[in-house]
């Protein structure tokens, strides 16, 4: 179990909620403290979760044993976590095997092949935890780059995003940081899937160093996904293009699909055709 971490995690959580998103029908305990921040109090979580209040706050100090599941689940309640951040809080808590081998899954399944090599004119390529790119079709190496010329490190979606900032892609107004925010959801996923995993410990910090987005949203344990992220891609032949990224996951696997797609009809979706 990941104390600190967990400790970590439910102390923002907490922060996050404010009094006015619990159900009416749901009383706090009163307290004869001022309220210094606007997120709940520890002993509001622990009336809410009906745990101690000296348990909680052991929990947060990364001074209390184990929570067993019935604990988890009613922390994960209280704090109205998402599926993703259940899942999160689980694995902190050390409730789900990290996987048996320490690093990120290398081969690629054969329908997951097939299934990129069937979308014709739809740029797409596969990722596993670490975000390597394991496969490409030809349409997503004409977009983005040749993915051949890279070395296996090179080929890495945090990487390539970094070497590229503000030349070849950037976020379209008003979702800048979806992209940062996503990466730092799938890469901490990993990070406890695989704790030991070097190679994935050097490519958080050196995501981290270079995008401030990412960096905040690692601090904040934001294990929310974001399955679909709108971009601006400048290409040297096309221009300028207007286009979504979407991820999904592919069951069983350890890796995710991204593909690339544009609004129908639009310029964007034409060029797109083109490759």
């Amino acid at each position: 179990m990941s104390s600190q971490e967990l400790a970590d995690f439910l102390r923002r959580r907490r922060e996050d909620l404010r009094p006015e998103d619990v159900q009416a029908e749901t009383t706090l305990p009163p307290s004869r403290r001022a309220r210094r921040t606007p997120g709940l109090r520890r002993e509001e979580v622990a009336a809410l979760a009906q745990v101690s209040v000296s348990y909680y706050e052991r929990l947060e100090r990364a001074r209390a044993p184990r929570p067993s599941p019935q604990v988890l689940s009613a922390l994960a309640t209280a704090l109205q976590l998402t599926e993703a951040e259940r899942d999160h809080l689980a694995r902190l808590a050390g409730q789900v095997l990290p996987a048996e081998n320490d690093g990120a899954p290398e081969h690629v399944p054969e329908d997951a092949q097939q299934l990129l090599g069937r979308l014709d004119g739809i740029p797409a390529y596969i990722v596993n935890d670490r975000q390597d790119i394991v496969a490409w079709n030809a349409a997503a190496a004409a977009l983005i780059t040749d993915f051949s010329r890279l070395t296996p490190e090179e080929r890495n979606l945090t990487r390539i995003s970094t070497r590229f900032r503000d030349t070849l892609c950037t976020g379209a107004p008003g979702s800048e940081s979806d992209f940062s925010r996503q990466v730092a959801a799938q890469l901490r996923a990993a990070s406890v899937l695989y704790p030991t995993d070097n190679v994935l410990a050097e490519l958080i910090n050196e995501f981290a160093a270079h995008d401030p987005d990412f960096a905040r949203s690692w601090r904040n344990h934001a294990v929310r996904p974001i399955p679909g992220v709108r971009k601006n891609l400048h290409h040297p032949t096309l221009g300028e293009l207007h286009i979504d990224r979407h991820t999904l996951s592919l069951p069983g696997s350890g890796f995710s699909l991204v593909m690339y797609t544009a609004e129908a009809g639009s310029p964007s979706a034409a060029a797109l055709k083109s490759l």
